[in-house]
């Protein structure tokens, strides 16, 4: 394994990635109207097996689990209220009402992420129609459970798509088959990409480009390292017109020969969620051999019972705090139907939705990292959870 001296040293003899195409600022979620132009889940986590109830609009605001603190930044949380057995913990699942088109650049500034054990966050998108999934294709920016130190990207896509071996990234492919129910994962090297030295260290950015010319490239910088090009984008609307101090992509996807991802991904939608245990993040597996100082329970139920049941104190550290999430969209990209493209320079309406069971996955896979179709038994779900630990 390399060290993480080493993985700097040659992402920084790489040649720095540069684009001359211009994206303009189309929506910039932030400040008091972030929550503007949001779906709410509004149901169970029926997706990943979390002991969560990703709670409506409503509830989340009336329960303080969705707001904007006095910095000015959005805060989703984990409710601290008691639970009882057979009982789920509240929590918040929000999608963007519009989904964005091969064309786009998302960016988003994070102060804080959840972290703890049982505690399974992720940002990441998904196709307008997400009982087609995973054939609309799915990106995960970011992905963690319990107590990891390193962020985990992936891409998940229908059969045949594979990562390529020779590709220029600044992180560690994990696995090559986007199809598989890890997806084709990678990893970030830098220890302050996730968890508590990330919010120790302030937080940071994640750009995530999403075109024809380069089809996925995700970077992150921590907060010491963000480019002067991003920090002006943030006071500003200024249009993306160079990526020259950008860097190499943490994790880079370009297609090609091996695989066609213009037909694998129709226009995505932005999630943010928190769920617990789940699939993977209460997974055995994966949850004792970090966690289990948490409680005297062993095997399958010692997440849950360890963690989610009783006064929830433990969950004071399960936020996401987001100073912004901004999309620039190439002007020649094409439409989304039944949607307008055009820049708008942010959300500026108020409509929630509750949108049930219809969604696909949450955020991450049924048995590991990161996400599986559809509601899994948990003895399924151990089962697979078992096959993929070697990849971990």
């Amino acid at each position: 394994m390399h060290s993480f001296t080493g993985l700097l040293a040659l992402a920084a003899s790489l040649p720095a990635f540069t684009s001359a195409v211009t994206f303009n600022l189309v929506d910039d979620y932030s400040g008091k109207t972030f929550f503007d132009n949001w779906d709410f889940y509004g149901n169970y986590d029926n997706l990943t097996n979390g002991d969560t109830t990703w709670v409506t609009k409503a509830n989340a605001t009336s329960k303080n689990l969705a707001e904007i603190n006095s910095a000015g930044n959005a805060v989703l949380k984990v409710s601290t209220d008691t639970v009882v057995w057979n009982e789920k913990r509240d929590a918040v699942r929000i999608t963007t009402q519009k989904a964005y088109p091969l064309g786009t650049i998302w960016i988003t500034d994070v102060v804080h992420l959840p972290y703890g054990c049982s505690v399974w966050p992720a940002i990441w998108t998904l196709g307008q129609n997400t009982q087609n999934w995973p054939n609309d294709g799915e990106i995960d920016i970011l992905e963690g459970i319990n107590l990891n130190t390193n962020n985990q990207m992936a891409l998940h896509t229908a059969p045949g798509c594979m990562h390529s071996t020779s590709v220029t990234q600044g992180g560690k492919s994990l696995q090559a088959n986007c199809s598989v129910d890890a997806g084709c994962t990678v990893q970030d090297p830098d220890p302050k990409s996730y968890g508590n030295a990330f919010n120790q260290a302030g937080g940071g950015v994640w750009a995530t480009q999403f075109t024809k010319e380069t089809l996925v490239s995700i970077w992150f910088w921590s907060r010491a390292n963000i480019p002067a090009s991003v920090t002006k984008l943030a006071s500003s609307k200024d249009a993306i017109t160079s990526q020259d101090d950008w860097g190499t992509p943490t994790a880079n996807y370009p297609g090609g020969s091996d695989c066609d991802l213009t037909k694998s991904f129709t226009a995505q939608k932005l999630v943010y969620d928190i769920t617990l245990c789940g699939t993977w993040g209460g997974n055995p597996d994966f949850y004792l051999p970090q966690c289990s100082a948490q409680g005297p329970t062993t095997g399958a139920a010692a997440c849950y019972t360890d963690n989610v049941v009783g006064n929830g104190s433990n969950y004071a550290n399960a936020y996401f705090e987001i100073k912004y999430l901004r999309a620039y969209i190439d002007p020649s990209a094409p439409a989304v139907p039944g949607q307008n493209t055009s820049s708008s320079g942010g959300s500026s309406s108020s409509n929630s939705s509750a949108s049930g069971s219809s969604g696909k996955a949450g955020a991450g896979v049924a048995a590991a990292p990161p996400i599986t179709m559809a509601f899994l038994s948990s003895v399924a779900a151990i089962v697979i959870g078992a096959a993929f630990a070697s990849l971990l």
